[in-house]
């Protein structure tokens, strides 16, 4: 039995269902994303979603989806599913017996004695997308009709019924190839059994999408439909259906989706299916090794890169090329934004934190700091010297971070186009990293560099740590201030303060940081995440939802994330030793019962603050991936030792 899995009593309750996404990725940023019914409810789903150059590298969607009709003795059966205002029509998903997620998604549809399965594969190697199709039970003669839906939008845009539509198509082996308008691509829409194409084109009026009304957004398209395929089906017979960017062989497919099944992975237990979802945020291209925030809307981010990019790579057992591969990606692509003005100031130290974590993993830390030295030089250098217009090292060895109107840390919603969280100040989190970048230098060159170079970097790094202690420390709350700004320490009780805790150098004592993850374990940790801000403050926003502003205005004011959890884990064994590895499993452990909530076999961006601690933002999330593999690293590393 698939370890995720969903059986006809769940999936003919919409209310259920629709609930619950599924989302396979390739390497390029190309998905597919829908509801285990079947039912688009996002503007964001659809069969085939790829990113275009000629946009932009912006995702596009093309095939919103493919209405399966089975007929037998001229009597239609419809498997598909649309929502039209309250109504869904046609109502297919009560044909649906079975629907699981491991190598690829399948669903078995039961009409009379008719029993179809329908396998979806996203290639990994390129844009295209298979659907195959056995008919493994059928008493009389069967015909199968695919109606194509296509959309050729951006994924943030609905599409309108207008005159400007391409209804032509040209025939190609196997199907027909379809571009709606000038400057898109063509979509070959291909079949390995002959079939019939008959052109009936048409628009689908005001179909609803319930997520995005919910929302509060415009929530109904027009899709247009050129015409639809048929074919006879045998019983025990299969057909593959195409959809690809480029003119394929139909008489390749189905050894092509033997290629592709025996390279991937089974998902056939909770840890197995983090690995096999972290590879889905890996981007290749042309010599790069990038990471996508998230899916399906997030893009590449160099702070979420750097953030997730242990835990996707060598902490869910891939070895050290991968981490290798996106460091130095960082550093061929990216320099300038390490180490020049930008809006992400923290990102050069995060950068300088995967190198420590690149060093532990490849087991020898002079190969990794002779490699990295010279761009880790450059970076602390660039702060030391006042380079940078919206940063600067003031004398008591602290980074002060301000620009009016911009929110310099990871904390970044804006309302109104001003930032809810600005932070200006000596941020707690970016010096913690300041204080963790200049102690890994002083460690790595402690007999290498000359005595004055060397004695100038502990000179800093002592300033730096009696001034951190000095400006953030607040004994009588056990708590270090979020920020200090102009009007002095802000005392907001957020989880910025648990990455002081959890790095690998820490101006912090061992009493300091035992205070401090006892108000963090009562006031911030819940079973999906760190909240991010105390329920105590007046401000506490725990549910996201609502229309846009309301959301912005929640999103760091309360809601839980699970990327944090990585760090009070790390920061809880540094203290606690292997003690803690069993509350550390069963706060991981807690996640496996999400594998089947929200997006299958994968964990969100983040989480309402109070119970039942409901999931939103975005479905696949890199870092909540990552911080749970590096957890589990983490977890059997101490129970071991």
């Amino acid at each position: 039995m698939a370890y995720l899995k969903f059986h006809k009593e769940a999936l003919v309750n919409l209310e259920y269902s629709l609930k619950r996404e599924f989302l396979s990725s390739n390497h390029s940023g190309g998905y597919t994303y829908t509801t285990i019914a079947g039912c688009n409810t996002r503007k964001y789903h659809g069969l085939l979603v790829v990113p275009l150059e000629q946009f932009g590298g912006e995702k596009h969607l093309l095939l919103s989806s493919l209405d399966e009709t089975l007929i037998q003795h001229e009597k239609e059966f419809h498997l598909g599913i649309h929502q039209y205002d309250e109504i869904y029509d046609p109502r297919g998903h009560k044909y649906i017996v079975d629907f699981e997620i491991d190598k690829c998604v399948s669903f078995k549809y039961r009409v009379g004695g008719m029993l179809l399965q329908k396998m979806i594969l996203l290639s990994y190697s390129k844009e295209q997308l298979f659907i195959k199709y056995t008919l493994l039970e059928a008493h009389s003669p069967t015909t199968l009709r695919l109606r194509p839906f296509l959309a050729y939008r951006n994924i943030h845009n609905l599409s309108k019924a207008n005159g400007n539509i391409n209804f032509h198509y040209r025939e190609i082996e196997g199907g027909v190839s379809a571009r709606l308008y000038n400057g898109f691509p063509e979509l070959n829409m291909q079949l390995d059994k002959t079939s019939e194409f008959v052109l009936n084109p048409d628009w689908y009026y005001n179909i609803e999408y319930r997520e995005e009304r919910r929302r509060v957004f415009d929530s109904k398209e027009d899709l247009f439909v050129p015409g639809y395929f048929e074919l006879p089906l045998k019983r025990g017979e299969s057909v593959v259906f195409s959809a690809s960017l480029t003119k394929e062989d139909p008489s390749k497919f189905k050894s092509e989706i033997g290629k592709q099944m025996a390279f991937r992975k089974h998902r056939d237990s909770f840890e197995n299916t983090l690995r096999v979802t972290a590879k889905q945020f890996f981007n290749v291209r042309n010599g790069k090794t990038e990471i996508y925030a998230g899916f399906p809307w997030l893009d590449k981010n160099i702070r979420d890169t750097l953030i997730s990019a242990a835990g996707l790579s060598f902490y869910a057992g891939s070895g050290v090329k991968e981490f290798y591969d996106i460091v130095n990606t960082v550093v061929t692509y990216e320099e300038h934004r390490l180490l020049k003005d930008n809006e992400q100031p923290d990102i050069a130290l995060w950068f300088i934190r995967s190198v420590q974590q690149l060093a532990e993993a490849q087991g020898d830390k002079e190969l990794v700091w002779k490699r990295y030295k010279k761009i880790v030089y450059r970076i602390v250098e660039s702060f030391r010297d006042g380079s940078r217009h919206n940063v600067l090292l003031h004398e008591n060895g602290l980074l002060w971070a301000e620009e009016p109107g911009v929110a310099l840390s990871w904390m970044d919603a804006y309302v109104y186009s001003m930032p809810v969280t600005e932070r200006a100040g000596y941020q707690v989190e970016l010096n913690a990293l300041w204080y963790n970048a200049l102690s890994y230098i002083i460690d790595m060159e402690e007999s290498k560099a000359s005595a004055s170079r060397l004695s100038m970097w502990k000179s800093l790094r002592e300033e730096c740590g009696k001034s951190f202690i000095k400006a953030f420390w607040i004994e009588k709350d056990s708590m270090l201030a979020d920020y200090v700004g102009h009007e002095g320490q802000n005392k907001f009780m957020r989880p910025n303060q648990l990455i002081a805790c959890a790095l690998e150098y820490s101006p912090l004592s061992e009493e300091m940081k035992s205070a401090i993850l006892t108000s963090v374990t009562r006031e911030l940790l819940t079973p999906r995440g760190i909240r991010t801000l105390s329920p105590t403050h007046p401000m506490y926003k725990p549910e996201y939802d609502g229309d846009q502003y309301s959301r912005d205005m929640a999103y760091h004011q309360g809601t839980a994330r699970t990327w944090l959890l990585g760090f009070y884990i790390e920061a809880m064994f540094k203290l606690h030793g292997k003690s803690f590895a069993r509350k550390a499993r069963e706060i991981v452990d807690g996640f496996e019962e999400d594998m089947n909530v929200h997006c299958i076999g994968s964990i969100s961006e983040l989480y309402d603050g109070d119970p039942p601690f409901q999931p939103h933002g975005c479905p696949s999330y890199a870092n909540s991936i990552a911080e749970l593999l590096r957890s589990i690293y983490l977890i059997d590393r101490y129970k071991d030792n």
